[in-house]
């Protein structure tokens, strides 16, 4: 077996001992898992430069990873299910399903919110899979080795992206702060920095005399070169692409097998082995959200969930908010962070059936390893409007040829959280996001999806364990016209008083990184760019909101309208950029008029709630029956009834004419 000791080195109560129904407390345990994979074995076979990995004196490829896991304090009160968390960027995410923010600080005692994954009695498990995590106190990371050539540490171009939010003049050569790529040669002529506006837009060059890679000051201090310096600054807002040389690749690409391994370990090591979880586990899930989303999509491609005995790790996968984009998860020089879908190399295929590009000709299915060994988990695909506007969710279900549905492999669910940005909303709406300093030019999307996961999650669970089929996809659909070009809308939210739209939308972008990205590497830097694909979105309605999808009562029974976009504030610089193309993607909230003559006193098309609810009983009463017929179909747990007609009372007392404007 690939791991070769699960070294707990901590164990503690968790949420101070709270006992959650038939389940009972908690416990977590942290700790290290080491191992030991076999280079030459057929199921690691898709791991990039593997076999330039340095071996043990078994042959083997040795490396870490940290490791925690939350676990009934009476493993027999389980549900014998593992619910893997793809952690993001080092970051803890699985208990947003108990409704519980991500913490600014990792650090922070993990919380328990409503308690839905504990009452369910899942194992919760965390596992490293990034090489590139820095050594931040709390931070869940991946300890890779480096690739090795006859010549030693590899060295080869790069490519690395920035944007600023206020004035600087330097940046780390990395993606979000992560362990930097630095430059092999501080001189180098061939070196390349280019700026634009927007992603679509032409490049402009910044000579090579207005940058250089150390500050004078620095010239002693930083002999490895981790930073770009450019002594008139970067300008907030926009987009800098960096080309140059590095020394040292990890084998990022071994962040498959160290989750694949982990699962497997849990599910099958007997307890002399040092599992935990020693006959206790049948079934294990992995759920990733946007970076760790797109993580679970290129593990799926690659197709290497059957362990080095040939047992599979996980029965079923959910890639949440990941779009169609996959990364640099496995990749030469790789860097896990990076996110932009017009940067990011071999995004083709985008379905789980197979499609054919009709520009260049490329075939393939996402799922085409998997159904090749025979067996393919059960997937979700989930997403919200934000992945759709930022031009590419809607790959995943369009056929290139025809531009009509594409075909929907048996394995496979497609569903859109309509009308909600990328990460769960709060309410009352925000205007400033606390962990990046952004503003947009309206408040924030508050529309609060978790409620939907929940219910993906159960119904998951049912289609692995039983059988039982989950409800349809339901997503933006051209073969009934309820998926529309992004750019067609623009115009209609233009009539939306202050509301400011954006000059173009943007789209995906078909990149030609040379004839050897297949195998992990990217020999044009930068990348040739082709011809964009089609940017659908799901058309809106009278209210302004999406009107296909998974829509809950707040896009139903509306007294808001709410995107998946939202423009950079001017503040912040590049105002007609949307927020999070280059990360933390946004939507916003504006509240109906509250009154007919608020309406039309300002010139809103949209009807006001007085004119939509004759009171608040009567407003809740539909948001009921909203969501009522969202559990028939489904989508949502009866349980969280209760939760969703609460927070849409709350909204109603925000914004009706009965609310304090003061």
């Amino acid at each position: 077996m690939a791991i070769t000791e699960l070294e707990i080195t901590k164990r503690s109560s968790f949420a101070s001992g709270e006992s959650f129904g038939n389940v009972g407390a908690y416990e977590l345990l942290e700790g290290t898992a080491h191992y030991a994979v076999d280079p030459s074995h057929p199921r690691n076979q898709g791991i990039t430069d593997l076999d330039l990995a340095p071996r043990n004196a078994a042959g083997l490829v040795e490396f870490s990873a940290d490791f925690a896991m939350l676990q009934p304090a009476n493993v027999e009160r389980g549900n014998r299910r593992i619910l893997f968390d793809v952690v993001n960027r080092g970051r803890k995410t699985a208990l947003s399903l108990n409704s519980v923010p991500t913490a600014n600080d990792p650090t922070s005692p993990l919380e328990a919110g409503n308690g839905y994954l504990m009452r369910r009695g899942y194992t919760v498990v965390w596992g490293g899979w990034q090489a590139d995590v820095p050594p931040t106190p709390g931070l869940i990371g991946m300890h890779a080795p480096e690739a090795i050539g006859p010549q030693g540490p590899l060295t080869g171009k790069i490519m690395c992206q920035f944007q600023c939010n206020e004035p600087t003049n330097v940046f780390l050569l990395a993606d979000r702060q992560h362990l930097p790529n630095p430059a092999a040669d501080p001189e180098e002529a061939d070196a390349t920095l280019t700026v634009r506006d927007l992603p679509n837009s032409p490049a402009a060059p910044v000579d090579r005399d207005q940058w250089s890679f150390v500050r004078v000051e620095d010239a002693d201090l930083e002999p490895q070169h981790n930073h770009v310096y450019m002594p008139s600054g970067f300008e907030p807002g926009k987009i800098y692409q960096l080309v140059y040389t590095t020394t040292g690749s990890r084998i990022v690409g071994l962040g498959f097998a160290a989750m694949r391994d982990v699962v497997s370990f849990l599910k099958h090591a007997p307890a002399t082995a040092g599992n935990p979880c020693a006959g206790a586990i049948d079934y294990a899930y992995a759920m990733g959200r946007s970076q760790s989303g797109r993580f679970l999509r290129q593990y799926i491609h690659v197709g290497i969930n059957e362990d080095e005995e040939d047992r599979p790790a996980l029965d079923g996968i959910i890639p949440h908010v990941a779009g169609a984009m996959r990364g640099e998860f496995n990749l030469r020089f790789g860097q896990p962070s990076k996110d932009v879908c017009y940067i990011i190399p071999e995004m083709f295929p985008f379905t789980d059936t197979q499609q054919t590009d009709p520009v260049t000709g490329a075939q393939g299915s996402l799922l085409e390893t998997l159904e090749r060994r025979g067996n393919v988990p059960k997937i979700m695909f989930t997403n919200t409007s934000a992945e759709y506007w930022r031009g590419d969710a809607a790959l995943i279900h369009t056929d290139l040829e025809t531009l009509t549905d594409a075909a929907e492999s048996s394995s496979v669910r497609r569903y859109h959280f309509a009308g909600c940005q990328h990460g769960s909303g709060d309410f009352p709406p925000i205007e400033i996001r606390a962990n990046d300093g952004i503003k947009g030019q309206l408040p924030f999307n508050s529309v609060d999806y978790a409620p939907l996961l929940r219910a993906a999650l159960d119904n998951l669970d049912r289609w692995v364990t039983t059988g039982e089929e989950p409800p349809a996809s339901r997503h933006p659909s051209l073969n009934d016209g309820t998926a529309v070009e992004s750019h067609t809308l623009l115009e209609r939210f233009a009539q939306i008083p202050g509301v400011r739209v954006p000059t173009q939308t943007t789209r995906a972008i078909r990149l030609d990184y040379g004839p050897e990205s297949h195998l992990g590497r990217t020999i044009k830097l930068p990348a040739d760019e082709g011809e964009e694909f089609p940017a659908l979105v799901a058309d809106i309605d009278e209210s302004f909101n999406e009107r296909r999808g998974i829509c809950l009562p707040d896009l139903t029974v509306p007294v808001a309208t709410y995107t998946g976009w939202n423009l950079r504030d001017e503040s912040i610089g590049n105002p007609n950029l949307f927020i999070g193309i280059t990360g933390g993607l946004a939507g916003w909230t504006l509240p109906l008029p509250a009154t007919r003559s608020e309406r039309e006193a300002s010139g809103d098309p949209r009807s006001s709630i007085e004119e939509r609810y004759s009171d608040r009983e009567d407003y809740l009463e539909q948001v009921t029956r909203a969501a009522m017929g969202l559990v028939s179909e489904g989508y949502l747990l009866e349980e969280d009834v209760e939760e969703v007609v609460d927070l849409a009372g709350r909204k109603y007392d925000f914004w009706s004419a009965d609310a304090d404007r003061c």
